[in-house]
């Protein structure tokens, strides 16, 4: 990395790998600048013109380090938009250009995404979330066949891609292993309960700069598979089938699975029925709850 160009304390924002989200490199900078003017008040909407200037003024070697262009909308909205004031007016101007269509092109100078590793996670003692025998019913579906593989004959290879305990259950590593690949399983454990939910994305998901997006797939299907008390695998196919948007992981249809951050931790996944035929959870209407494991496999015909 090259500090060339960078001055006092702008040096660390020409970093790369800060291992911060860029709102909060943004947040952090605009807290330090109030801090050496003592005179601000901490609510920007009662401040002068002259109040933006001084805050601009102490600012002014570290503002072009921030990556405005790799925060999401609603961060620019909440977060940039009410100090505007202290941002070059045609900087200003391409971010609401962006903000109104991700595929604008502006003058400003694009900088890319900060890198943000996976953290070191613990070990834990976990088996993988399906079996041959689920493996063969998930490739029976791929191939639409009426009768189900056998273990010993199934055609497709299930490559790991992801496993969340190895990996993380974010959205970034989510983005990191999987953005662009195709041929896509994706299946997860839901904590305290019998139940495998997953689903099928031959196309693949493709990060948006911008607004999330929808691609249609006619191949794709989410499912619940046998397990335990669970004693039927349900099907389901679409009819709009893949969500993209970069604040989320995998998505399947309008809300229909879909997962968003820390969704270990967190109730962060959803069932309900929009796009696919019908529900994979057999309670009522919308749904959330949280996984022990999550994996996603990229599947191929064997050789």
């Amino acid at each position: 990395m090259s500090f060339k160009n960078c001055k006092n304390g702008a040096m660390i924002l020409c970093r790369d790998d800060l291992q911060m989200e860029e709102i909060k490199i943004w947040n952090l900078v605009i807290e330090w600048g109030i801090s050496k003017n003592p005179g601000l008040a901490s609510n920007p909407n009662s401040w002068s013109n002259e109040n933006f200037l001084s805050l601009k003024t102490t600012l002014q070697n570290i503002l072009p380090h921030i990556r405005y262009f790799q925060m999401s909308n609603d961060d620019i909205n909440n977060n940039v938009q009410p100090y505007q004031q202290i941002l070059e007016k045609d900087l200003w101007d391409d971010i609401t250009k962006k903000l109104m269509s991700a595929d604008r092109q502006v003058s400003s100078k694009i900088l890319p995404p900060r890198v943000i590793l996976a953290p070191l996670l613990p070990i834990r003692n976990t088996e993988p979330v399906i079996n041959g025998v689920h493996a063969a019913e998930i490739a029976s579906w791929v191939d639409k066949k009426a009768d189900t593989y056998s273990v010993t004959d199934n055609p497709y290879e299930f490559k790991l891609l992801l496993r969340g305990t190895r990996d993380g259950f974010t959205k970034d590593s989510f983005w990191r292993l999987c953005d662009k690949q195709t041929h896509l399983v994706v299946v997860m454990k839901v904590k305290g309960t019998d139940e495998i939910l997953g689903g099928y994305n031959p196309i693949g998901w493709d990060k948006p700069i911008g607004y999330r997006f929808r691609k249609n797939c006619n191949a794709s299907f989410i499912f619940s598979l046998k397990n335990g008390a669970i004693q039927n695998s349900i099907l389901r196919k679409p009819e709009d089938a893949i969500g993209c948007d970069k604040n989320y992981g995998p998505i399947f249809g309008i809300g229909d699975l879909s997962m968003k951050d820390n969704f270990d931790q967190r109730i962060d996944c959803w069932n309900s029925q929009y796009s696919y035929e019908k529900r994979i959870r057999s309670d009522n209407g919308y749904s959330s709850f949280s996984v022990e494991e999550y994996e996603i496999y990229q599947i191929s015909k064997k050789p």
